[in-house]
């Protein structure tokens, strides 16, 4: 039998007060005087954020939920091209390893899915630069976390820049560039729009990374294709990963928006894609990208707790019978 978990991003429906991205603009840090002073308000904000952070796992432990993406904005302006000398981590350690030690505690797989401007294969030296100081400060959360960094970063391809087969050849250029920590961490995804299963597959089979495969955006991207006949190839990408295979799971908003994602998750959806994987691999961990947050998990598991083909684990897990 095949052990599902499932998990979800960043924000609870369910927790007040509990954002984990509060921010502060450049413009406002400018309007504070004194540099030092606006420099430990980012830092405050950063532990609030932080704070915030460690009330969402312990909300998780309590809903027996085990996977969690935590958002990338959990610092400021970190990296911010007019704030160079800005230790940002420093300030941040003792409350990251007290979340990091309370999500080993309670075996809670955590990891980070940067927004859309980390682009690897970008033809301009700058964008790359600065895509890999974004990608450093999610290695650094997660050192100071005291969590191994290894497949816990996902990222799209990038731009296909109207050219498939050069835009993913400068992602190989480019890779070249990318420091071996950072290669480590990072793990591809097909998208919706520019890059197929099957181009991204090119990637992680050349370059040794992992495959997490979006279902949704593979539907999205060319819905008559098949994809199950690639399944054993996504499967070997994690051959040699120290975690489970990963997948992204979303349901369509509406067939004029199929792009967008829903509020919640549609479990005859989810349950035609169980259904071609079941024994293929002993555990699989299944990230919910939906409107409803941690609602749309619990939701989920309600609906799926009334089918016969599954045995129920915990809040967030079961078997595919």
């Amino acid at each position: 039998m095949t052990i599902v978990r499932l998990g979800y991003v960043a924000m609870s429906m369910e927790l007040n007060n509990a954002s984990p991205s509060q921010t502060m603009t450049f413009t406002q840090f400018q309007k504070i005087k004194d540099r030092e002073a606006a420099i430990r308000k980012l830092e405050r904000i950063a532990l609030k954020n932080l704070d915030n952070t460690f009330r969402l796992l312990k909300h998780n432990v309590f809903k027996d939920i085990h996977f969690y993406r935590l958002t990338s904005r959990l610092i400021p302006l970190a990296n911010h091209e007019e704030l160079p000398d800005w230790n940002y981590i420093k300030p941040l350690l003792e409350k990251l390893a007290e979340i990091g030690e309370y999500a080993a505690k309670h075996n809670i797989r955590i990891d980070f899915h940067p927004d859309h401007f980390v682009v690897l294969n970008s033809p301009k030296t700058e964008v790359v630069k600065n895509s890999l100081k974004t990608l450093k400060m999610h290695y650094l959360l997660l050192k100071g976390m005291k969590i191994n960094p290894t497949h816990r970063c996902v990222l799209h391809v990038g731009g296909n820049y109207k050219d498939t087969e050069n835009s993913l050849e400068q992602f190989v250029d480019n890779w070249m560039d990318v420091p071996r920590a950072i290669q480590k961490m990072i793990i591809l995804e097909n998208d919706d729009t520019s890059f197929t299963v099957d181009d991204t597959l090119y990637l992680c089979e050349k370059l040794e990374i992992p495959l997490v495969f979006d279902y949704h955006h593979h539907l999205a991207h060319h819905y008559n294709e098949k994809w199950d006949d690639k399944w054993d190839r996504i499967v070997a990408t994690w051959k040699d990963s120290p975690l489970p295979i990963k997948m992204h799971i979303s349901s369509p908003k509406s067939e004029r928006e199929f792009r967008h994602h829903s509020d919640y998750v549609d479990v005859d959806m989810f349950f035609r894609f169980l259904k071609e994987i079941k024994g293929t691999v002993p555990e699989i961990h299944c990230m919910i990208e939906a409107k409803k947050k941690d609602d749309a998990l619990f939701h989920l598991m309600e609906e799926i707790k009334l089918r016969e083909d599954v045995e129920i684990i915990d809040g967030s897990s079961f078997y595919l019978k």
